[in-house]
């Protein structure tokens, strides 16, 4: 993944304006291709799942002509033989549809766990593929919401609802055929009675769907603030914004409550005009069947068969609204995670053959009328020109918003500039690859980054065959290395997010971090902001050994760490406007001489 956390000065989130119109055809030709590799599986299991609806279809015929032998038997006498015939015939078909109902169950839920396994898996593929400026516009809560909550409600949807829409929808097709073998007019009297269900569904599914749409962003939205707040959960705190913090959180809570309540209000109630709709074509049926039986236009029978038919056809009823339902959800949720797979990703780099072997660099970088701007309508980079050479300690200082970090962002190339060069001893970073160049730099932040696992795997990180004595060495050469022994197991001690391990003491194993990956240039991005003073002189003592033999750059807000400084670049608005060493630079008694004096200030 990404390794930088910084958010660019010029461009604050907009976390709303990632969601966009939905469009559900589009949602379904993504789901299909997305499917592609399972459709076969799917095919048969939706095969199965017509199979047994169309077994359980035969069961009310062969039921009827069960009824009319015994019925008709009353008085000469039962024919057991063919009972048991036509009782052996159901019990065969009535096996054979549950035998396949249950494989289509289970092919789905294979089918639909392995395919959400897959999205997951792409997702996190996607996202070290998405440039930065994505997660400069959308919350990191939003992003693990579609991981979870959207993956989630497409696997359950896929092993719940697809086959069941599949059976329903046969099952539905098929008893109304059979009902019209059986007998038309009582066809039509349940055909009648439950249009007025159909109606009701699909009026219901109309007003609905948009609080199954905008459930889903909601959820992104208050998964994005519970991120943020526990993230920072000291400073809030510090400050006393439980309370603004839990109002936010009401808020976007009652806004999920809102959306479910009306969704499940309104979809909820489909079941209970289904069951009436139900209920009120059993009526029918048996006040028209009788008179049809008083009247000898059909046997007993037939009135057994059709009571059977029509729970059979207004139980696809019910499946289907609630299939529907369910698929409501998952159009929702398919339209956000597709759209995030299908986000523009960083430009493919496959053609780019051109490789600097971080051993031999030199360390020579130039910056050549660089121009760049967050948003193309606006630039903050406007001529960026400098010649840095090996071994050189470059700072960079200017005002908060001066393009001080962007410039970083570009010399990583996790911006593309929009023009001019940087030159990496003489080579174009725009035939470089973005791997080879994150090979060249080691990255010291102000936001220091420690993940669950040992003090060996932080140290090492992304690191093979390093042993235990490199790692010590390093740990010794910052200064870390008695802090490390002291801790139980030593190298093998788990660093988590609770422990009381001080934030000098991270930045230290950091550096530690820098010295094992051993690359010719380095950047120290306001690597002492957040420690104290007696801890910013250790923190300094191992960043002047990090950088011996090497080209670095380093952004300081503090002027006092970079007095030794070869040369200090003063930028503000975007531009240089000063250059020099420390010296040199007070005696202009210009920007960089008021910046510095103005720390000393009472």
């Amino acid at each position: 993944m990404h390794n930088r956390k910084t958010r660019p000065q010029h461009m604050g989130p907009n976390r709303g304006s990632a969601e966009k119109p939905k469009d559900f055809k589009k949602a379904v030709k993504s789901m299909i291709r997305y499917l592609d590799k399972y459709l076969p599986a799917i095919i048969v299991a939706l095969i199965l799942a017509a199979l047994s609806s169309v077994l359980s279809i035969i069961g009310p015929n062969r039921l009827s002509d069960l009824t009319d032998v015994i019925t008709d038997g009353i008085v000469t006498g039962i024919d057991f033989g063919k009972v048991g015939q036509i009782a052996l015939f159901l019990l065969i078909i009535y096996l054979f549809s549950a035998a396949f109902n249950y494989i289509q169950n289970f092919i789905m839920v294979t089918v639909s766990n392995n395919f959400a396994k897959d999205l997951r898996d792409k997702i996190s593929f996607k996202i070290n593929k998405l440039p930065l400026k994505y997660f400069d516009t959308h919350s990191y809560g939003d992003v693990l919401s579609r991981v979870t909550n959207d993956v989630d409600t497409i696997n359950f949807s896929m092993h719940q609802s697809l086959g069941t829409l599949v059976a329903a929808t046969t099952l539905l097709i098929g008893s109304v055929i059979m009902m019209f073998v059986t007998n038309w007019i009582l066809a039509i009297t349940a055909i009648v009675a439950s249009l007025i269900g159909f109606s009701f569904m699909f009026l219901i599914l109309g007003k609905s769907q948009k609080y199954f749409d905008q459930r889903q962003v909601e959820l992104g939205n208050l998964n994005g603030h519970i991120e943020e707040i526990y993230s920072s959960h000291n400073v809030v705190k510090a400050y006393n914004g439980n309370k603004d913090a839990s109002n936010t959180f009401d808020t976007l809570n009652k806004n999920v409550f809102t959306c479910d309540r009306m969704s499940q209000f309104l979809s909820g109630l489909m079941q209970p005009i289904m069951n009436f709709i139900g209920n009120f074509g059993y009526v029918c049926v048996c006040v028209v069947g009788a008179i049809l039986t008083m009247n000898g236009h059909i046997s007993f029978g037939v009135i057994v068969a059709f009571i059977m038919y029509v729970r059979l056809f207004t139980s696809p009823l019910s499946q289907i609204a609630q299939g529907m339902t369910s698929l409501q959800s998952t159009a929702a949720a398919s339209e956000r995670v597709f759209e995030f797979l299908e986000e523009e990703e960083m430009e493919d780099e496959s053609a780019l053959t051109k490789k600097l072997n971080p051993k031999k660099v030199k360390g020579n970088i130039e910056f050549k009328h660089v121009k760049f701007g967050y948003n193309l309508d606006k630039t903050i980079i406007k001529d960026f020109n400098c010649k840095v050479k090996p071994g050189e300690k470059i700072a960079i200082v200017g005002p908060t918003g001066a393009g001080k970090t962007t410039m970083v962002n570009l010399l990583m190339k996790f911006y593309n500039i929009n023009d001019g060069d940087i030159l990496i001893d003489g080579v174009s970073v725009k035939n470089l690859t973005r791997e080879n160049i994150h090979d060249l730099f080691i990255m010291v932040l102000q936001d220091t980054w420690l993940f669950s696992g040992t003090i060996r795997d932080n140290i090492k990180y992304n690191k093979d065959k390093v042993s235990d004595e490199m790692i010590m060495k390093a740990l010794e050469t910052v200064g870390v290395d008695h802090f490390v022994k002291s801790l139980p197991g030593v190298l093998n001690y788990e660093v988590k997010d609770n422990d009381s391990v001080s934030q000098g003491q991270k930045q230290l194993l950091t550096i530690a971090r820098g010295m094992i990956k051993d690359a010719p240039f380095l950047i120290l991005d306001e690597a002492t902001s957040s420690v104290d003073t007696r801890t910013e002189e250790l923190v300094q003592k191992a960043m002047d050994k990090l950088t011996e033999g090497r080209t670095s750059f380093i952004i300081a807000h503090r002027l006092s760490t970079i007095k030794n400084a070869d040369l200090i670049l003063v930028m503000n608005e975007g531009n240089i406007i000063e250059q020099g060493n420390h010296d040199e630079l007070m005696k202009q008694n210009g920007f960089y001489a008021e910046l510095y004096n103005s720390q000393f200030q009472k």
